[in-house]
């Protein structure tokens, strides 16, 4: 599948087959994450696969609105970013989330893409516990490192529409 093939093919899908990934192309997904773009080269992301159960479905709840479908899922990467290397760690960690997904929908994968950083774990309560905080210390997650995004993958439960 060429490059514009992944693009075309992407898509956020919520739901999953039982169907394990396979710790290989989960390993090669990072690879390719780490070789996204930072500022100044600064490789401020790290990346942390999780394939245990019940983690993804601790995972699931850190908001109320959004993130269920984690438990649904046999495989997250968790995107960090690392505060102390630059100041554009979060610019840093969107580049290489979505190196992430491409790289999911490459080697025929699904994902969807579950936000955390500066949201709130529950809706109404805007100003309230932050999502963010309840992913590092779910994860024991060092306090330079900062939770972005969780991406959940998987193989696809149903066949995927050709249309976005």
């Amino acid at each position: 599948m060429d490059f514009l093939q992944v693009i075309e093919k992407r898509r956020s899908v919520r739901k999953y087959s039982d169907r394990l990934v396979e710790r290989e192309l989960l390993d090669a997904i990072v690879k390719v994450a780490q070789t996204a773009p930072s500022s100044r080269n600064s490789k401020s992301t790290a990346f942390m696969i999780i394939e245990d159960r019940d983690t993804l479905d601790a995972l699931s709840q850190m908001r109320d609105y959004g993130s269920a479908l984690l438990s649904g899922a046999p495989a997250a990467i968790v995107v960090l970013g690392d505060q102390t290397k630059t100041d554009l760690w979060v610019d840093n960690c969107a580049i290489s989330a979505t190196f992430v997904q491409l790289a999911v929908t490459a080697m025929d994968l699904v994902s969807c893409w579950v936000h955390c950083n500066g949201r709130p774990r529950y809706k109404a309560e805007p100003d309230g516990l932050k999502a963010e905080d309840y992913v590092r210390e779910l994860l024991g997650i060092k306090e330079n490192l900062r939770p972005y995004c969780v991406i959940a993958i998987g193989y696809p439960q149903e066949e995927i529409s050709a249309e976005k």
